[in-house]
């Protein structure tokens, strides 16, 4: 079995499953449980939240850019030493990369790892009708274990009891509990649904606040006999570490890896990868940093460069540093924010025009509407950092920029052919110039078992 485990779905997007999610792992932690969180889906934000709540980090369980067996691993390995595991579903229960499967969806994640489910719903203006709802979650795939309800939204206690009775007399899984209307504090929300943790908009007053609320509705213990928890905290198990990637070369590369407020959407097991197929991870700063560190390759991840594109413009010294460190022909992979950094510049929503690395021979802008959420499958066009040309790699592509201004040399070129999980016709995608690679694309490296083989090797070559 494990450890224990529970994941908590909802009935469809925006019935309150992140505060629950956080209510609950903080309420655990404060109990002195040891809790690891995980999250359904390609998501940046809402792991941030958890891994405050946890003081662990959060990890991503996505079916369609990885597989079960990796999923498998990633859930044993991260939660050895852990009382017990909560994963926050994504969207409704059942949604995911394909409307005529579950793939991709919560409930993949659930069977796949044999864990028990609170269905999260939102009662306001319901009473017997939720137990027809709960109904047509259990019946629409009975191999899942739907062991309780969560009612959100709730109303007085009588509400509560009326909800409760319904599903009794339906011969329902239980409520566990009722959420009032009202009793969460509001999570800030900018972009996908809410802005990246910190302590200033995570702070212990508002995790303090979720944890009393969740207490006052629901019994903490009783969910963690549901997850299958001890009563007793187990003792400490040793976290499995990640062995070095078979064939691995030993020599260390020195990964410089743009980590601040502009910059930090990375999944934890991809920089892990890195890590034991060679790399030493170095950190810095692109707002902060007066100078590069001495590193062999760069990692530009994706985050918010766009709200803070005016210190990242005035640090000039960074900029140039970052610039000739690609025009020497070293390793640069850039993701999404990381593009835009290495663009001519940013247009900015207040009209405002900030100067960026000027690598790329294009300038974004940002937009008030999102221009691009979803599953992506690229295939390399040619040889690249990831290996040969025909190689393919899963990932996910979410943004509010587009390219402006494309004065795109010959010398450039698209790395890149997408398949789009909304559209039939494949694009050339990208951003390529000898070693430097660049795309909106957050590439899963678990979705091509050499990719960090050959990533570390381009690395290693140009040393």
């Amino acid at each position: 079995m494990g450890c224990a485990r529970i994941v908590i779905a909802g009935t469809s997007s925006g019935v309150g499953k992140t505060s629950l999610t956080l209510a609950l792992t903080y309420a655990l932690t404060r109990r002195g449980k040891r809790v690891q969180t995980f999250k359904v889906g390609p998501d940046f934000l809402d792991p941030s939240y958890l891994a405050i709540a946890s003081g662990r980090p959060c990890y991503n369980l996505d079916g369609w850019m990885t597989d079960r067996e990796y999923v498998r691993e990633l859930f044993e390995r991260a939660s050895a030493g852990a009382d017990i595991a909560v994963v926050e579903g994504v969207m409704g229960l059942f949604d995911g990369a394909d409307p005529r499967s579950h793939e991709g969806s919560t409930a993949e994640i659930a069977l796949w790892l044999s864990a028990p489910i609170l269905l999260v719903t939102n009662a306001h203006g319901a009473a017997r009708s939720l137990a027809a709802t709960v109904k047509g979650f259990c019946d629409f795939e009975p191999s899942l274990r739907i062991a309780g309800v969560i009612a959100n939204q709730a109303g007085s206690e009588r509400h509560a009891q009326w909800l409760r009775d319904s599903l009794s007399a339906a011969n329902l899984p239980p409520l566990v509990g009722a959420i009032q209307r009202g009793a969460f504090p509001e999570l800030p929300s900018r972009h996908l649904g809410l802005v990246t943790a910190d302590r200033e908009n995570l702070s212990a007053t508002v995790l303090a606040a979720l944890g009393d609320a969740l207490d006052n509705g629901i019994s903490v213990e009783d969910i963690a006999r549901l997850a299958g928890a001890q009563e007793e905290p187990r003792a400490p198990t040793p976290a499995v570490p990640r062995a070095r990637a078979p064939g691995a070369p030993s020599g260390v590369v020195r990964l410089g890896v743009a980590f601040d407020a502009a910059f930090h959407f990375y999944y934890p097991d991809n920089l892990e990868a890195l890590e034991s197929a060679g790399c030493e991870i170095v950190r810095f700063s692109p707002i902060s940093d007066a100078h590069l560190p001495k590193v062999d390759a760069l990692y530009l991840g994706g985050g918010y460069p766009e709200q803070h594109a005016a210190e990242l413009s005035a640090n000039a010294s960074m900029l140039a540093d970052v610039r000739a460190f690609a025009a020497a022909d070293h390793p640069v992979y850039a993701e999404c924010g990381g593009l835009m950094y290495l663009s001519q510049g940013i247009h900015t929503l207040d009209g405002k025009r900030h100067a960026m690395a000027g690598v790329l021979p294009v300038w974004t802008r940002m937009l008030k509407k999102r221009k691009a959420l979803g599953y992506t499958e690229v295939t390399l066009r040619e040889d690249s950092l990831w290996g040969k040309r025909g190689a393919t790699l899963r990932g996910h592509e979410f943004h509010y920029s587009e390219l402006v201004e494309d004065a795109r040399e010959p010398s450039w070129r698209a790395p890149y052919t997408v398949a789009y999980r909304r559209s039939d016709a494949p694009v050339a995608e990208g951003f390529q110039r000898g070693r430097t690679l660049a795309s909106y694309i957050h590439a899963h490296f678990a979705s091509r078992p050499d990719a960090v083989a050959n990533l570390v090797a381009s690395f290693r070559s140009a040393k």
